[in-house]
C-alpha cells in the first residue's frame, strides 16, 4: 500500500463512534492526518476555515469526509448539500457513514452527491475492516482533484 497521504476529516457527534474510527484508520497505516468535528455547524466552519478554523495554519483541506447522518446544528444531509453545491468543496469525496439502513436515508444521500453510503457495523472487528477498506479506497487508492485553497 502506498505511503498515507490524505487528510481525513471525520464529522461524528457519538465520540466512541469518533475514537473506533480513528483508532482504526491510525492501526491500519490509512492516515495520520484526521482532523474530527462534532456538529454540522463545525463541519461547515472548518471546511471553510472561518471562526474557530481561521488558522490554515492548523485546517487542512481534508481529501475524504466521512459524514455521519445524525447530528446536531445542521444534519449530515445539510452537511452534505452545502459541499456538493459549494464549488471550491465540491470534488471532496464524501462518505456517508451512520447507523441508518433506512432507504430513505439511503435515496436522500445519494440524491445530495453522496460518493458513497455505509452503515455502520456493530461488531467491533467488522467495523474495524469496514473503516480499513472505506480509507484506504477513498483515501489512498482513488484518485481525487486534490486542490489547496
Amino acid at each position: 500500500m502506498p505511503p498515507p497521504v490524505a487528510h481525513i476529516l471525520v464529522v461524528e457527534d457519538d465520540i466512541d463512534h469518533t475514537t473506533l474510527i480513528m483508532r482504526a484508520l491510525e492501526e491500519h497505516g490509512i492516515t495520520d492526518s484526521i482532523a474530527r468535528v462534532g456538529d454540522g455547524e463545525a463541519a461547515i466552519d472548518y471546511l471553510e476555515q472561518r471562526n474557530a478554523y481561521a488558522d490554515p495554519e492548523s485546517t487542512t483541506r481534508p481529501h475524504l469526509v466521512l459524514l455521519d447522518l445524525n447530528l446536531p446544528k445542521y444534519s449530515g444531509l445539510e452537511v452534505l448539500r452545502y459541499i456538493k453545491t459549494s464549488s471550491h468543496l465540491n470534488t471532496i469525496p464524501v462518505v456517508i457513514l451512520t447507523t441508518s439502513d433506512a432507504e430513505t436515508d439511503r435515496l436522500r444521500a445519494y440524491d445530495e452527491h453522496a460518493n458513497a453510503y455505509v452503515t455502520k457495523p456493530v461488531d467491533f472487528d467488522r467495523f474495524s475492516a469496514m473503516i480499513r477498506d472505506l480509507g484506504q479506497f477513498w483515501a489512498v487508492w482513488n484518485v481525487t482533484q486534490r486542490i489547496t485553497p
